[in-house]
C-alpha cells in the first residue's frame, strides 16, 4: 500500500478544503520524488482500475470532460457487438459526448485475447495522442492492464495433443476440480480468473505442463515494458458493505433493463460458440435460467447466482489490484468526484 494510499484514507476527520490542498500537495510532491526522471518524450496515459459497480466509469466520464481525454476500454466483453446490458456498456449517447475505443470492435463468433487488447489499445493511444487528447484506459480486468502496463504474456507454442487432454479432462471432471489443481500450482495466477474460464485454466495447465513453471512467473519473463508510455494509474474504491449494496442494485437494473432478452438474441447469434463470452458474468447465469424450466425458484436462483459472481468478482479484483505496486488507491466515498478528478488532474499536469 502506497503512501498516498494511506493519506487517503486517514484524511476523513479534516475540513473539506484542508483535506484538499493536503491531498493534493502530497501527490505532486511524491510524484517529484520518482527514483529515476522520465524520459522527456514518454506519452502520458491515466489508468483508472477499481472493481465492478463501484462508478469509475461514471467518474472517467467526468474526468475526460475536465483534461479533454478519451477513454480506452479495458473490458473484455465491451469489445462485443450486442454485449450491452451485462457488461455495462457505456450508452450511445455518453459515447457521443465522449470518444470511446475498443467498443463494438468484434462480432460475437471473433476471438479476441489479451494480445489483441493489448495491440488495439496503443494503437488507440497513439490515435488519441495525435489528437492532442489524453488516452484515459478504463476498467477492472486485472490480467489485461497488467499486460497493457507490462506487455503481454509471453509462453511456449500449444501442443494439440496436450490442450486436448486438458479440455477433455476438464469436461470430464468439471471446472471446480482443475481450478483447484490451477490454485494448487499457481494461486496467484488463479486469483485473477475464475473457476469458469475453461479457455485461460486450460491454457495455464498446459504452460504448466510444458514448462514446469507457474504461469505468473514464466509468462511475464522476457518482455518489454512499454517504454513510451508513462502510466499514471489509480485504483477506485469504496468500502465492501456499501460497494456489495451496489452491486446489487446494478445487477437488478439489468435484469430490470433486459438482460435475459439480450441473452436470447445472443444465444441466436452464436452466443455459446464463444466460451468466454457465454462465461462472462451476467451471461452464464442468464444462459443457465434460460435452459431451466423457468419456474419461479428459477428465476430466484438466477438473481441469487448473478450477484454472488459479481459480488466475488469484486473481491477478486481487490486482491488483484492489491498487488500492483503502480496504483494509487482511493476511497469514493471519502472524497466527492470532482475533488477526485482535480487530484489526478493536477498529478497528470505536474509531471
Amino acid at each position: 500500500m502506497t503512501k498516498l494510499r494511506y493519506l487517503i484514507v486517514a484524511c476523513g476527520t479534516l475540513e473539506k478544503e484542508e483535506i484538499e490542498q493536503i491531498f493534493i500537495n502530497f501527490a505532486i510532491e511524491a510524484q517529484k520524488q520518482l527514483p529515476t526522471a522520465l524520459p522527456q518524450n514518454k506519452k502520458r496515459v491515466i489508468i483508472i482500475a477499481g472493481p465492478t459497480g463501484c462508478g469509475k466509469s461514471h467518474f472517467a466520464l467526468q474526468l475526460a470532460r475536465k483534461i479533454q481525454g478519451e477513454i480506452v476500454s479495458a473490458d473484455s466483453m465491451q469489445v462485443y457487438k450486442g454485449m450491452d446490458i451485462g457488461t455495462a456498456k457505456p450508452t450511445i449517447e455518453e459515447r457521443q459526448q465522449i470518444s470511446h475505443h475498443l467498443i463494438d470492435i468484434c462480432h460475437l463468433t471473433d476471438s479476441f485475447n489479451v494480445v489483441d487488447f493489448c495491440y488495439e489499445a496503443r494503437q488507440a493511444f497513439q490515435r488519441i495522442h495525435n489528437r492532442d487528447k489524453v488516452p484515459i484506459v478504463v476498467g477492472g480486468a486485472g490480467f489485461y492492464i497488467h499486460s497493457l502496463l507490462y506487455g503481454p504474456p509471453l509462453g511456449p507454442p500449444s501442443i494439440p495433443e496436450i490442450r486436448q487432454a486438458l479440455e477433455e479432462e476438464y469436461d470430464r471432471l468439471g471446472p471446480d476440480a482443475l481450478y483447484a489443481r490451477l490454485q494448487q500450482l499457481d494461486l496467484h495466477y488463479a486469483s485473477g480468473i475464475t473457476k469458469n474460464d475453461k479457455q485461460k485454466i486450460v491454457r495455464a495447465l498446459e504452460i504448466i505442463t510444458l514448462t514446469g513453471e507457474k504461469v505468473s512467473k514464466l509468462s511475464w519473463k522476457g518482455r518489454h515494458k512499454l517504454q513510451n508510455y508513462d502510466f499514471r494509474c489509480w485504483f477506485l474504491f469504496r468500502p465492501r458493505p456499501h460497494l456489495y449494496h451496489r452491486i446489487e442494485n446494478r445487477c437488478d437494473q439489468m435484469i430490470e433493463g433486459g438482460l435475459l432478452e439480450e441473452v436470447q438474441g445472443l444465444l441466436k447469434k452464436g452466443l455459446l460458440a464463444n466460451s468466454s463470452a457465454a462465461q462472462a458474468i451476467g451471461y452464464k447465469q442468464a444462459i443457465a435460467y434460460l435452459a431451466s424450466a423457468k419456474r419461479p425458484d428459477d428465476y430466484l436462483q438466477f438473481v441469487e447466482t448473478f450477484k454472488r459472481a459479481s459480488r466475488n468478482y469484486a473481491k477478486r479484483q481487490h486482491t488483484w489490484f492489491g498487488k500492483e505496486p503502480l496504483f494509487n488507491w482511493i476511497d469514493m466515498d471519502l472524497y466527492d468526484t470532482k475533488m477526485i478528478a482535480d487530484l489526478i488532474s493536477k498529478d497528470f499536469e505536474s509531471c
